[in-house]
This record gives structure tokens, sequence and C-alpha cells, in this order.
């Protein structure tokens, strides 16, 4: 999917939500668990009662790993579900790579090639020779991570440099050398706050994916405040806000109405 293609999608259904399928086999609704794959039939239903509301969809593979060839067996299925039947989503592996370049580009083929997802999130820790092999593909993304909305980024993220740059200003400022905004996006937390200001002086057109709205606080008003951009620029990932609003038989239901309402407030927001 292409920026064009993406911007579209935001304007034609008035929303700039990602839905995070964080699906965890301890969490789902026990009558799923009789089913023969019930991490599918969970992610198939919230798909059906969201899709109208979102413009794209992030399954962390961690959730789906931890459950082995089950695991991996339910993320095709529900890769190939978003494929088949609302070919209009954006797809997101959030899977944080990045190792050195021969293992990136294997990483690269399988979620690129094999999985056919249209972007991935990747760890720049190890540097350019880690990320380009993720690069080239058309209509696919890297998503880097810049500044998340964890404790702990504070840790290493904010440390400055002798000029006083912070180490996610000097990660953003050098992988622009490696891609354009109409390949790469940046992982921003919405738990940061008025500090979106400080991304965009860095990153004026890149497009965002901000993770942290809804179960871990962050606010979206402050994220449109501060990161909206002339074509909005932005993809707001909610989780576990949405998906297990309910566990009980009504979980569908209670998704999409939690999605509808973020829309709504998106829909505010873009006016």
């Amino acid at each position: 999917m292409t920026r064009k293609e993406l911007v579209e999608q935001i304007m034609k259904k008035r929303s700039f939500l990602c839905v995070g399928l964080d699906t965890d086999i301890k969490k789902i609704p026990e009558h799923l668990l009789d089913t023969e794959d019930p991490i599918f039939e969970f992610n198939k239903a919230i798909i059906d009662a969201t899709a109208p509301w979102c413009v794209a969809y992030k399954p962390n593979l961690a959730f789906y790993e931890a459950l082995g060839a089950k695991g991996q067996l339910a993320l095709e299925k529900t890769v190939a579900y978003l494929k088949k039947n609302y070919p209009e989503q954006f797809i997101i592996a959030d899977a944080k790579r990045g190792d050195i370049g021969n293992t990136s580009k294997l990483y690269a083929r399988s979620f690129f090639e094999y999985l056919d997802v249209d972007a991935v999130t990747v760890a720049p820790y190890m540097g350019e020779d880690s990320v380009t092999p993720f690069l080239g593909y058309e209509g696919k993304w890297v998503i880097l991570l810049a500044l998340t909305s964890n404790k702990g980024s504070h840790d290493f993220q904010l440390i400055r440099d002798e000029n006083g740059n912070r180490l996610f200003e000097n990660v953003i400022k050098k992988s622009q050398e490696w891609a354009s905004p109409d390949e790469m996006m940046y992982v921003v937390g919405a738990t940061q706050g008025q500090m979106f200001e400080d991304i965009r002086r860095v990153a004026p057109k890149s497009f965002l994916l901000v993770p942290g709205v809804g179960a871990q606080g962050g606010s979206l008003e402050e994220v449109c405040r501060y990161g909206m951009i002339d074509d909005c620029g932005l993809l707001v990932n909610s989780s576990r806000g949405i998906i297990y609003a309910s566990t009980g038989r009504d979980f569908a239901e209670v998704a999409g109405a939690e999605a509808k309402k973020l829309r709504d407030q998106m829909d505010g927001l873009l006016k």
C-alpha cells in the first residue's frame, strides 16, 4: 500500500485507527476455547466488527509465537482473511526485528514475500545495514522504533550527545538518509504527549505509528494537537482497550462499539 492509498483510506473512513491484534489465549472468551482455532476465531470476529471503523491492523507476533506452530498458523490465517475480505486494510507485523544484514534479509523475505504484510516494525539499534534489507519492496514499509510508550524508554532514548541531541532524534535524522517518508514510519508512544512537537521538528513529513492510546493512558487529543500534519500522518493504535472491552459472548459487538467511539473522535479531530 502506497502513502497515497493509505491517506485515501484515512480520508474516506475519517479514521486513522489501527486495531492491535494482541490476542492472548488466556484472555479471549472461554466459549471460543472449544473451537478448532480459538485465536483465529477471535481475530476473525474482531476484524468483522471493527473493519468499518479502522484503516489498519497490527498483530503483535509475540502473542502468536508463544503458541508455537498453532500460533503461526493462526497468524497466517488472520493475514489471509484480511487480504481476502478487507484488502483496503493496512497490515502491520509488529515484530520489532533488526539483526545483521543477512539475517534481516531473511526477516524481510518472511514478512514481505511469505506473509505479505504491508509493514513491519524494526529496531534500529544495530544501524543501517540491519534496516536497509527491509527497504526496496514496492509498497512495503519499515516502521522504525523511535520514542516508545514504555516506562523504560527513557533509559536510552532520551540520552543526549555532546550537541544536546537526544538519541531518538539522532535515530530519526540518520534513518532519513536511508529511506523517504513514503517508505519509513516511526513508532512514537502516545504517552509522550508534547514531545510530538520535537518529533515533528526532525520528521515533519513522516507517518507515525502511535501505540498507547486507551489502556496505556495516552491522550488522542494531545497526539493530534502536536503530531497531526496535512495528510494526517498518524496511525493511532489501540489494542487491549478494543479487543478486550468485553470477555463475554458479546466481545465482538463491544469491540466494534469501542472502535467506532475512537473513530468518531478521530473524525472530529480530522475536521
